[in-house]
This record gives C-alpha cells, structure tokens and sequence, in this order.
C-alpha cells in the first residue's frame, strides 16, 4: 500500500456528494480527522451519512480558514479547477482525486476503464465476466458506488473502475494494473477550455504511472488515441482491439461475422450473433472487456457464456415499448455527440430524434450523413435549442421545441409513422431541465408508458 496514507493526518475533502462523502468515510475509517465542505447543499442521504459517522461538514458556502488548516485537500470531480476555493488551495496544500486517494488503501489487482463512450457498459460488462468467474471483484468508480466508498466498507481482490476525465485529473500515483481506453471523442470540452487536445490528455493520464508489467488495452480503430499513443512514452505492454483484422499477437478483433480475442497464443472466437449486446459500439465494448477478462486469466468458456448473457444497462440504447407500430428507445446516456452518433448508426428505419439539453460545446457535423439519411423529425428537449435548429434546420424540416419529457413523448406520438423509430439520444448533459441523465431517462420512458 502507498505510505502516503500515513502523511495525512487532517484532510478536506471538497464536495458532499459519492465520491467525497465515500472519501470520507474511508479517512474516518483509518482515524484520519476529516472535515467534508461543499459550496451547494448537501443531499439528504449524503448528510445522513456524515451525521451517522460523525464527520463534522458544512454546507452553503466554504469557510476558507478551515480549509486552510488541511494538509491534503480530497477534490470531488465535480468541482472545476476554476473555482475559487480550489485556486486557494493549490498552490499551497496537495490536491487529490478521492480516486487516488482511494488507491493508496489497497493492495486489489484493478481495471481502470476510461474513455468518451462505453466506459460504463465496458466496465459493467468486465464486472459481470470476472464474477462469474468466482472472483471477488467489486464495480466502483463513476459508475455505482465511488472507490474510496467501497474501500471503507471492505478490501476486496479486484476493483474494476469506471474513471471519468474529471477523476483522471487529480490522480498522482495511481496505477491500473490493466487500463483500458474505449476511444477519445470531443466531450467536456467546457471544462477544458474547449481544447480538445487538453481532454485528450487527461484520458491518457490512466496509463502515466503503469509499468512494462502492466496492460493497456485501446481502440486501434479510434484516430485520437492512436494519435495520443505516438505522443505519448507508454511503458505498459499494449493490447488493441478493432473492428477489423489485426496482425498484433495479442490483440481482439472481428473479421467478417467472428469474433477472436486472441491471448496466450490461445484464441477464443465466437460469432457476432452471440453476442449479448448488439451494435458496432458494443461489439467494441465485448471486445475491450473480453481481452481485459483474458488478461487476467478467465477461463474462454466463462467469457464466452458472459459476453452472451450480459443484460444491458439501463439508459443505454434501452427499448422502452412498442406503440401502435413505432418503436421508442431510451438513450438517455448519450450525453455527447459519439454516443448519440452510434445511436443513430444502429437503426435501419426512420428516426424522430430527441436531442437536447446543456451543449458541452458539441461538433454535430459528424451526425449531419446520418440525419440527412435517417432522421424524419427532431424534437428540441432543452432549455436553449438555437444551436439544433441552426445546424440541423438545412436538412430536417420538422424541428419542434419541447421543455419536459411528457412533452417530447407526447410530440413524436403525433410525428411518428407506424415502423418508426422514437429515439432519446439527447448529445448533450441533462442538467438544464433533469437533475442527471437517469431522472431524463425515467421520465421519458414513464411518458411513453402512459401514451
């Protein structure tokens, strides 16, 4: 374990939500003094939580001295750089990620698993095949509970981590034993000073720390990574997969209507029809968790079985119903333009599209062959639209503005032909009229159940 967790004596932790109450608890824990500050109020189940294990908060506002006191500020990854209290701190206090400092509490095998799209079916699909192995594994990070939360309850043999770029950010000596990046596609860019470049980066802050001992597993069809890759000095040994044939002697591939994840010089191969998950971007995710699961030594027929028996997330390409002869699918999750770009790719019939919600400052010219070809109608779920009608109304003539997700079902009830498609992929965050993605996604599919 990290000596590290024997400096720190008096922390702060910045935010009151999963990721800083679960840091928290995990210093409480080890005897740590901590003190949990947040600038917003503090969710009712979260506070419950530090009452219960009397850990001193505040909430509405920082009181800067006491912050000042720390000798290590824990970040939540909410919360930006730019904030005030952050700037405080930074030059005089380290500052962390819950995720690092999570790490240096265990000894556990873990896969980290970061990337624009996929990550949480990746590292969902990688939990379900390790478990059904046998292993003691637990599912943490930005997905479910945080790492740090889970760490304080008990250790466990493997951790399989879902790790934004927000928590990638704040890393210092965390190391994967197995990375995985699923692609690299424009996404957060408000938070990156709508560079791109300066995102790309901070997935590719996954692998900083890894060894030749270790493995990097990424997407030898993703443009961006391939080009981060070049940039970058990798130390790990590194495992693509693609779309398409490969000569690499350890990589996963399709060719034709096959799948081969070839490790060990002992290929396991099945058909794409087998597959649990359907669509070019889950025939990627199969891939990616297949040779992560073979890296570790899972038996081929235990990752066969789960890679055919998986059931897929909620929020995610998700059927919802079938009414009167159209089909409505909740693809909440899409919350940038590369999701909702293999969302759109999946289907063969005509689409009535809602998009919408906060643009993260959003490229949409990669969806324009897929709108002209697909795509009959588009309803606007989201408090500023002009950015969808400016870039779409040249090619789609029905453009309709809705504020509530009773209102887009109930639109594209009236739009929609029988053999339609009605498809939530919004390509954009929820926060402008959901609180997350999940509340859009339930709200929508109660709507559609109620038509």
């Amino acid at each position: 374990m990290n000596s590290k967790r024997n400096i720190y004596n008096n922390i702060v932790v910045l935010g009151g939500s999963e990721s800083g109450v679960g840091a928290a608890l995990l210093a409480s824990k080890h005897g740590v003094d901590v003190f949990v500050s947040d600038a917003g109020k503090i969710k009712p189940d979260y506070s419950s939580t530090l009452l219960n294990y009397k850990i001193p908060f505040e909430e509405l506002g920082h009181t800067f001295n006491r912050i000042l006191e720390a000798d290590l500020v824990i970040k939540s990854p909410g919360i930006p750089d730019s904030a005030a209290v952050v700037q405080l701190v930074k030059h005089s206090k380290p500052v962390i990620s819950e995720i690092e400092y999570a790490s240096w509490f265990t000894d556990a095998k873990i896969v980290g698993i970061t990337g624009s799209n996929g990550k949480t079916t990746t590292t969902l699909l990688t939990g379900h095949i390790l478990k059904s192995e046998g292993l003691d594994v637990c599912i943490a990070g930005n997905v479910g509970q945080s790492f740090a939360g889970q760490l304080a309850d008990a250790d466990h043999d493997l951790f399989v981590l879902e790790l934004s770029s927000f928590q990638l950010d704040d890393i210092v000596d965390f190391r994967p034993d197995i990375a995985v990046i699923t692609n690299i596609t424009p996404d957060h860019l408000d938070r990156y000073d709508y560079d791109f470049s300066k995102y790309a980066e901070s997935k590719m802050r996954i692998t900083m720390n890894q060894q030749k001992e270790d493995a990097l597993v990424y997407c030898a069809d993703d443009a961006e990574t391939l080009n981060q890759l070049k940039k970058h000095s990798i130390k790990a040994k590194k495992y693509p997969f693609s779309l398409k044939p490969l000569s690499e002697a350890a990589c996963a591939f399709t060719e034709g209507e096959k799948l081969s994840i070839n490790i060990y010089n002992n290929p396991l191969t099945m058909t794409l029809e087998e597959l649990a998950l359907q669509g070019k971007h889950n025939t990627y995710n199969s891939l990616a968790a297949g040779i992560s699961a073979r890296l570790i030594n899972i038996r081929k027929e235990t990752v066969r079985q789960s890679l055919s028996d998986y059931q897929n997330i909620a929020h995610r390409l998700e059927f919802v119903a079938n009414v009167h002869g159209v089909s409505y699918y909740n693809d909440s999750k899409a919350t940038n333009v590369n999701s909702t770009w293999y969302a759109l790719e999946h289907f063969d019939r005509p689409i009535i599209w809602i998009a919408g919600g906060v643009d993260k400052g959003n490229d949409y010219s990669s969806l324009l062959p897929l709108i002209r070809q697909k795509v009959k109608a588009i309803i606007c779920l989201g408090t500023d639209n002009i950015t969808l009608h400016k870039v779409f109304s040249e090619f789609v003539d029905t453009i309709v503005d809705v504020d509530s997700a009773e209102q887009a079902a109930a639109v594209a009830s009236i739009l929609a032909a029988k053999n339609d498609i009605v498809l939530l992929s919004p390509a954009c965050a929820s926060f402008d009229l959901f609180e997350n993605f999940e509340e859009r996604g339930n709200k929508f599919k109660a709507a559609v159940k109620s038509l």
